[in-house]
């Protein structure tokens, strides 16, 4: 019972259960693949990272950054794109259920269509349904930065101009969905990143790139 009576008390209004997540059936551009027991220990997951700095139960952006770079201050395009996505109810913070959801198309399982989805919409900056040239760049020079790599500005562009140009097939300055998805299948590297390996185990590990550290016990 005190074990019942203590999660209650940690709930919030973002909460979910976790057999109804479980239980949410992949459709359209939604991956679900965990299990109850999955879902559960990204709840624990889920309350270290919305306790980090403001102990209310929600994941801020300023938690966000300190999960992904051990620093609350460090500012990433890459990382704000991911916060903004995961936001589903444009509210400034992510609830559990956002959480999981979002979670989700990084599944090991997810569907590659989702992933590639998930991707365009992390580059299409300005959500106009395209991703143009100075989105792309954007993208890049964040993703250099957040490498430590550094290049000359007319390597910068020689890059950005060879990916946009082969990505662009129908010369129109605007890489549409359909492009994306062509363009994805010719350089599968692309979305390495969309596939997060320790959510096929997350009972046993948290994912490597939020948190280095196992599951603990559940509080009691």
């Amino acid at each position: 019972m005190g074990c019942v009576l203590t999660k209650k008390s940690r709930r919030t209004p973002g909460y979910e259960e976790p057999t109804v997540l479980a239980a949410e059936t992949p459709c359209q551009s939604l991956s679900l693949a965990f299990t109850v027991s999955e879902v559960e220990a990204l709840y624990e997951l889920f309350k270290k990272l919305s306790s980090s700095i403001i102990d209310d139960g929600l994941i801020h952006k300023e938690e966000f950054q300190l999960a992904l770079f051990r620093n609350r201050n460090r500012r990433n395009l890459f990382a704000d794109r991911i916060f903004d996505l995961f936001d589903v109810k444009r509210n400034g913070v992510i609830e559990f259920g956002e959480f999981v959801r979002s979670l989700g198309v990084f599944h090991p399982n997810a569907p590659v269509e989702d992933k590639i989805a998930f991707a365009f919409r992390l580059y299409d900056l300005r959500q106009t349904g395209f991703i143009e040239w100075e989105e792309l760049k954007e993208m890049v020079l964040a993703l250099l930065h957040e490498s430590d790599l550094v290049l000359s500005d007319d390597f910068i562009e020689t890059i950005v101009n060879k990916t946009f140009s082969d990505a662009d097939t129908k010369g129109d300055g605007k890489i549409d969905l359909e492009e994306w998805k062509e363009f994805v299948s010719k350089n599968p590297s692309l979305i390495k990143n969309m596939t997060l390996p320790h959510l096929k185990d997350i009972t046993l590990a948290f994912p490597s790139f939020m948190i280095s550290t196992e599951v603990e016990d559940s509080e009691v």
